[in-house]
């Protein structure tokens, strides 16, 4: 009917939006970034198995980084409105890394727990919603919803990968060289972020 007829032309434009540059440039370091991210799941895991926590004790993991997210995450996106969105999504990732290597350096009790903790939710404060914005400000407003669900949809795909890669990993070499590797894997993948973000046009 008209309303099919009406929404083919709207589809179409929607498949455009990765004709975008700056757009493109955005969600393939979004998904490339996410393909070296360890899952939440895994990380309290490790945390678990490092610092050999009681089972009663895993659950508090979710609250503390849940916690320490919704402490961060106005502030933090503050601080990228400041000095420039994306600088604050690539420190997020960078902040990955600390998290990392919390869970490949001598266990030291409460203090590992802490930094990984604040770490994690420190990321998510400076990805998640800045994401969002960075991307909002280079999709057309009719289109801004279905752009933000394709780069939403990318990166989810490319943790799911990751998910799977990490238990692969972990199964086969064991957690150490599993999240060396991530973490060998995260370092290359912020410098070809670097290296798009000086030929993209997305907005800083």
């Amino acid at each position: 009917g008209d309303g099919a007829l009406a929404e083919r032309p709207r589809a179409r434009e929607a498949a455009l939006l990765l004709a975008r540059p700056g757009f493109r440039q955005l969600a393939a370091i979004a998904a490339l970034l996410g393909l070296a991210t360890v899952s939440d799941a895994f990380v309290y895991l490790g945390l678990q198995r490092t610092l050999d926590l009681s089972l009663s004790a895993f659950p508090l993991l979710f609250v503390g980084s849940a916690a320490v997210f919704m402490a961060l995450a106005v502030p933090i996106g503050r601080v990228a409105d400041r000095i420039g969105r994306v600088r604050v999504f690539v420190g997020g990732y960078a902040l990955l890394l600390v998290v990392y290597a919390t869970l490949l350096a001598p266990p030291a009790g409460l203090l590992t727990l802490a930094v990984a903790l604040i770490a994690l939710g420190a990321y998510y404060a400076a990805t998640d919603g800045v994401l969002q914005a960075i991307a909002s400000a280079a999709l057309p407003d009719r289109l801004r919803a279905t752009g933000l669900a394709i780069l939403v949809t990318a990166v989810s795909l490319a943790k799911l990968l990751s998910s799977l890669a990490f238990g692969a990993a972990w199964t086969l070499g064991g957690l150490e060289a599993a999240v060396a590797a991530f973490a060998v894997a995260l370092v290359a993948a912020l410098a070809c972020a670097a290296w798009l973000l000086t030929r993209s046009e997305a907005p800083a």
